[in-house]
């Protein structure tokens, strides 16, 4: 073949691959997006990540599921969704257990760093310290008073092993002193109904899984996580103004994706981000349910999800925690 035979078409095939590689591009999303949760039904990570599908979809012009993957302390969801196809139609719905579980497991089975990308951050939220009508206590102070009389009997649950609202929870503890035993469910929600019915003493959780409920008389706010007294509870005080100078805890929910997801598609799911994120119906949602938006570009949480990683590990330490 002649030279110049070679070289036209060889420049034939670059051009048909790289119109080929656009075409994918501008048609992405062609079908059903997919997102992994990591945790049970009806909980903070559960909600938000369905609200936030629901608009997403309405920008991408395609359906975007949500699909409850829990167990594991929040593990089986998140291996998932790291050995799903790197195609951008498998997404992690997430919150701080991502972070916690690499400074907990001595083998979490993924690298946050290495196996991820983060799509970008949605919503976070202040814990609520929690517990059922029917206990004698009627502030934080009383609750302390009663599990410092009762060191190893008083119950606390958690949505499980190594996730926010455990590690939230150990965190007050130590800075307390108190001696609790910890009760571990798959999520928060499969945990309330022991919380309400006063099989289970004390819970942090957050205002969008029990906020309502609370209102509705069905649990007790003791106490509240956040840096200053919240407006859907003007009454509860912070932790702090309880004795546990300083004491501040909030979780989050943020989209992760299979690390070597195109670019492409990273770029259009943020758009969706950012559309979901400027409607007022979800402002006023959100706003509604205790809840800020966290409004950091992909780039921009993945230099968070690192600081998280290292804050994790700090904390375990201080705690005296052995990997497991």
């Amino acid at each position: 073949m002649r030279p110049w035979m070679t070289r036209t078409l060889l420049a034939a095939s670059l051009a048909a691959s790289q119109a080929a590689t656009c075409l994918a591009a501008d048609s992405y999303p062609s079908r059903p997006i997919r997102i992994i949760v990591n945790t049970a039904p009806g909980g903070y990570t559960d909600g938000m990540t369905r609200l936030f599908a629901q608009h997403m979809g309405e920008y991408l012009k395609q359906s975007v599921v949500v699909e409850n993957r829990a167990g594991g302390d929040g593990l089986i969801g998140i291996r998932t969704a790291k050995a799903a196809q790197a195609d951008g139609y498998t997404l992690l719905g997430t919150t701080a257990t991502v972070a916690q579980q690499m400074a907990l497991r001595q083998d979490p089975g993924y690298d946050v760093a290495k196996d991820f990308v983060a799509v970008g951050a949605l919503t976070r939220s202040p814990f609520l310290v929690m517990e059922s009508p029917s206990k004698p206590d009627r502030s934080l102070v009383e609750f302390m008073a009663r599990a410092k009389a009762n060191p190893g009997k008083v119950l606390y649950a958690s949505a499980g092993v190594g996730t926010g609202s455990h590690m939230a929870a150990a965190q007050f503890l130590r800075q307390t002193g108190l001696d609790l035993v910890h009760v571990p469910y798959k999520g928060n929600a499969p945990a309330l109904p022991d919380v309400t019915g006063g099989r289970v003493d004390m819970i942090f959780t957050t205002f969008d899984s029990a906020g309502p409920q609370a209102k509705a008389g069905q649990f007790r706010v003791l106490a509240i996580a956040s840096n200053t007294r919240h407006p859907a509870f003007p009454d509860v005080p912070t932790i702090a103004e309880t004795g546990a100078a300083d004491y501040t805890a909030y979780t989050w929910v943020g989209l992760l994706a299979p690390a070597g997801t195109p670019p492409q598609a990273l770029a259009k799911l943020g758009e969706a981000l950012r559309y979901t994120r400027s409607l007022k119906a979800v402002q006023d949602r959100l706003r509604q349910d205790g809840t800020e938006i966290m409004d950091l570009t992909g780039a921009q949480f993945n230099e968070f999800l690192m600081r998280e990683v290292a804050a994790a590990q700090e904390l375990m330490t201080d705690l005296g925690m052995q990997k497991q």
